[in-house]
C-alpha cells in the first residue's frame, strides 16, 4: 500500500476544466497537446508515473490561469499511441494533494510541489457510506438523468460498491467546474454523497443558469 511519505513533493498537473479524479477512481484521457505529450513522455520515466488532475481558475487577462489549492493525483496505468502520434491513456486515482507552490522551469507543462498531509485516508482501502439509502438516492438519479436525457447500465448501478457509485457519478456528472471541486473536496464519502444529492436536487429545480429541468 502507498504511503504518504513515498509520495513525490513535485509532480505534473493537467489543469482541465470540469475534469475529476478521485481516488481509487479511472480516469481516460485523450492527450494531443504538445505540451502534454512531453509530460507523459516525462511522467513514464518517473518511479511513481504520477499526474496530478487540477482545476483552473480565473486569473487576469494574459496571465496563466490560477490553479485551485486542491487536486487529486493519478498514476499512469495504461498508455496507448494513436497512428497520428496522440495519446490514449488513463490515470488510476491515488490520493488528493494540496498545492504549495507553482515551480518555475523550463518544461512546457506546469509542475507543483504539494503536500499530502490531511488526506492520509485516500490511501487505504475503499470508503463505505454507512448512511446510504441507495433506493432513494437512485430514484432521484432516474429523474436527473431523465430531465437531462442521459442513459446509463442501471443493474450495474445497483450492483456497484458505495464508493464506486458515488465517485463514478461525481465525475461523470455534468456539473460545472466548481461544482467539480466540491466534490473532490469532500472530506468523506458520505460529505461527497450528500454534496452530490444537494447538486442533483438543486439541477432539478432549475437552479443556477441553466432553465428549469422537471
Amino acid at each position: 500500500m502507498t504511503r504518504a511519505q513515498d509520495l513525490p513533493d513535485t509532480i505534473p498537473v493537467f489543469p482541465l476544466p470540469g475534469a475529476l479524479l478521485l481516488p481509487r477512481a479511472r480516469l481516460p484521457l485523450h492527450i494531443f497537446e504538445p505540451r502534454y505529450l512531453a509530460m507523459i513522455e516525462d511522467c513514464m520515466k518517473t518511479p511513481e508515473r504520477l499526474i496530478g488532475m487540477i482545476q483552473p481558475s480565473e486569473g487576469p487577462s494574459g496571465q496563466a490561469k490560477r490553479l485551485h489549492s486542491i487536486g487529486c493525483a493519478g498514476r499512469l496505468t495504461a498508455f496507448s499511441e494513436t497512428e497520428d502520434g496522440r495519446y490514449m491513456i488513463t490515470l488510476s486515482g491515488v490520493s488528493r494533494f494540496r498545492l504549495r507552490k507553482e515551480i518555475e522551469g523550463f518544461t512546457p507543462y506546469r509542475r507543483v510541489e504539494v503536500d499530502w498531509t490531511g488526506f492520509e485516508r485516500d490511501l487505504d482501502g475503499p470508503e463505505t457510506d454507512t448512511a446510504f439509502d441507495r433506493a432513494h438516492f437512485l430514484t432521484l438519479l432516474g429523474r436527473f438523468f431523465s430531465a437531462l436525457d442521459l442513459s446509463t447500465d442501471w443493474d450495474s448501478m445497483k450492483d456497484a460498491t458505495d464508493e464506486l457509485l458515488i465517485n463514478s457519478l461525481s465525475m461523470l456528472c455534468p456539473f460545472s467546474p466548481e461544482d467539480k471541486q466540491a466534490l473532490l473536496e469532500a472530506p468523506s464519502l458520505s460529505t461527497r454523497r450528500e454534496t452530490l444529492v444537494t447538486l442533483m436536487e438543486f439541477a432539478l429545480r432549475g437552479g443556477g443558469e441553466s432553465e428549469a429541468l422537471q
